[in-house]
């Protein structure tokens, strides 16, 4: 049999979950355009079938919805189907009106399927875009997927990257203040998620011996001191470290240089020390169809690289470029896990 049709095979064994997000935001719009067109491995949907639906009419689309009982009975479906694993709706959503009533579905709906995959019932996790302030408003500290997944799954730190092609961003602290930054830039941490991104690159993408870009945190890397110290004084020294183990690890590399296009084309990947001074660069080149991983979880998760959009939920003017590139490095990852990277 060739490589390609038992790629073809392993993925239609494959069950991925999918949460549409925020209900009355562009995650449900999403999930029933993509519906439209067959997708080589199970989808599942942790949503209200009734949304769907309602969706779906708004758009309309011709969609049949299928509810199921357990997400291991999920298969792939044909053009036009949608499977869902019902999950209710706290109160009727109303296209791009907030309501935190409806908080506590969007975690039951990620709960559902992050615990689905951590018992494997299913193989990778995509999630939709959710409205962090509204869940915040119900009462739960949320500062966003990655935290949420990775204290419901007992990781002690997550690692995000954003990838659009051959251009990953790995970013050594998140959705924090600026002005908390730099004293998050320890050795400890350095060493930690440069750890974590080193393996996964090796063990989800199949990069044998990645290549790793590590950006400093002050203007032109600190200038030898005269702009920080932190890249003298932390960020250097562990880099030694870590090469002195074998790992292929430059910097501390100016930020403002070390996303250009030459500089690119020499790593699997770029981290940068907080969330602006990777994402900008990141986004500016790939908007619309780069992907979210969260690296250093027991399960796989992607998700999509923008917002709830409300006032474009319901009108049909959205674009699902990012979730279909979501799905896809979700397979990908899947099958390189499968195939022990």
């Amino acid at each position: 049999m060739s490589s390609t049709a038992t790629s073809s095979n392993d993925t239609a064994r494959l069950r991925l979950a999918l949460t549409p997000g925020e209900p009355a935001g562009i995650g449900p719009d999403l999930a029933v355009l993509i519906a439209r067109d067959a997708f080589p491995a199970a989808i599942v949907h942790y949503a209200d079938p009734t949304l769907l639906r309602a969706r779906a009419a708004a758009l309309g689309l011709e969609i049949e919805i299928h509810e199921l009982e357990h997400a291991a009975a999920a298969r792939p479906l044909p053009a036009g189907h949608l499977q869902v694993l019902p999950v209710p709706l706290a109160r009727e959503a109303t296209v791009g009106q907030l309501d935190v009533a409806n908080a506590a579905y969007v975690l039951s709906c990620l709960d559902r399927a992050c615990d689905a995959c951590a018992d494997g019932t299913l193989h990778a996790m995509v999630t939709g875009p959710v409205q962090k302030s509204v869940i915040s408003e119900s009462g739960c500290a949320f500062s966003g997927h990655t935290e949420y997944l990775a204290e419901r799954l007992g990781t002690a730190l997550p690692v995000m990257m954003l990838a659009s092609g051959d251009l990953r961003v790995v970013l050594l602290t998140t959705h924090i203040a600026l002005s908390e930054v730099p004293q998050c830039v320890t050795a400890s941490r350095l060493e930690t998620v440069i750890t974590i991104t080193m393996r996964d690159l090796a063990a989800r993408f199949g990069i044998a011996t990645p290549r790793l870009a590590v950006c400093g945190l002050n203007p032109h890397a600190g200038e030898d001191g005269h702009l920080g110290r932190e890249e003298i004084e932390i960020i250097a020294p562990t880099l030694d470290a870590l090469r002195a183990r074998g790992l292929r690890i430059d910097g501390p590399l100016p930020a403002d240089t070390a996303f250009t296009g030459t500089q690119r084309a020499r790593y699997d990947a770029i981290l940068a020390m907080y969330h602006d001074q990777g994402l900008a660069a990141l986004k500016a080149v790939s908007f619309g169809d780069a992907v979210n991983v969260t690296l250093g979880l027991p399960i796989i998760r992607t998700s999509v690289d923008h917002g709830t959009a409300l006032d474009r939920a319901g009108t049909g003017a959205v674009d699902t470029g990012s979730l279909h590139a979501a799905l896809g490095m979700a397979v990908e990852m899947a099958l390189g896990s499968a195939n022990g990277g």
